[in-house]
């Protein structure tokens, strides 16, 4: 059957990106804790997720370059379907609207009152027996010594419930995601930006950018590395959005020319860490910076080895 362009502008128009995912044989389902209005989060099976955006028009794989409109995604989903075939699949979706609008409608007890950044600054420095403090050093047993320069360097602070709140800054310094994590939570504030959580010195003498998933396994991974003056430890929060991708790229350009200069992708040892370290090595191949591959080996992340060594 010939198709004109006028029915492509149907398609484009009347099927959303999220009704095709949730109508898709394999199992996508709507991560509505992690979803927003504008960004939906669908996941499939360990470390596959796809975020829907620009008002379902749009969709990007935040675990490697993939990204495009309706057409791209069925072809994502099934690269060996044809363009006719591509096309059958989206005439019978024409129309139908997708789950998310009931799933992720705000309540006014969820909308945030103030911008993160202000929120943080509210609240308290970590300090040496805090409960948060007690939570990093006792469960995560991050030595003394991390905490307090982490506290130095004001990239960690009290949260409630004996929760730490680790800051994402941007480029200019200002804080633009919040993650918490405490011994019964796991999240982040809501309203932020992902760039990079930093640990670490940078500047002159710092050649190796050591790229974890969670701030608390970036601190984990400096205290068993003792803390490397050459190293500036990060981490990206889970997902490598476009707000990570020019940060890292930035990290990278100031590294650039260092002798022995390189990023060291040393996400978790399970399918998704795996998938996180394919796209670190491709941002930096991009930049033209060599690629390690660090796996924590015989456990998952680096806390779970740190744990080990000292529990």
């Amino acid at each position: 059957m010939r198709v004109d362009d006028a029915e492509l502008d149907l398609f484009r128009r009347e099927v959303s990106c999220a009704t095709l995912l949730e109508h898709w044989p394999a199992g996508w389902r709507l991560d509505r804790r992690e979803s927003t209005r504008r960004a939906l989060k669908y996941r499939r099976g360990e470390g596959e997720i796809l975020i829907i955006n620009h008002d379902g028009r749009g969709w990007w794989d935040p675990l490697s370059s993939a990204k495009g409109d309706i057409f791209d995604l069925v072809e994502y989903l099934d690269p060996s379907l044809n363009f006719a075939q591509v096309c059958k699949e989206l005439r019978r979706l024409i129309g139908v609207t997708p789950t998310f609008p009931e799933a992720v409608r705000p309540s006014r007890a969820h909308v945030p009152d103030r911008p993160v950044a202000e929120r943080w600054k509210h609240r308290p420095p970590l300090r040496r027996g805090s409960p948060a403090w007690s939570y990093l050093s006792e469960q995560r047993r991050i030595p003394a010594s991390i905490l307090t320069a982490a506290a130095e360097a004001d990239i960690v602070r009290e949260g409630p419930f004996g929760s730490a709140w680790f800051a994402h800054h941007g480029a200019v310094g200002a804080v633009t995601h919040v993650e918490v994590r405490g011994p019964d939570y796991k999240g982040s504030l809501k309203g932020g930006t992902k760039t990079l959580f930093r640990f670490g010195r940078a500047g002159e003498g710092v050649c190796r950018l050591a790229v974890t998933e969670a701030p608390i396994d970036a601190l984990s991974m400096a205290a068993i590395d003792g803390r490397r003056t050459d190293t500036l430890y990060v981490a990206t929060g889970g997902g490598i959005g476009p707000g990570t991708v020019s940060t890292l790229q930035g990290e990278m350009k100031a590294i650039a020319g260092a002798p022995g200069a390189r990023l060291v992708a040393a996400t978790d040892a399970n399918c998704a860490g795996d998938r996180h370290a394919e796209r670190l090595s491709e941002i930096a191949a991009e930049a033209g910076i060599p690629v390690e591959r660090l796996r924590p080996i015989g456990a998952t992340d680096w806390n779970d080895i740190l744990q080990g060594r000292t529990g």
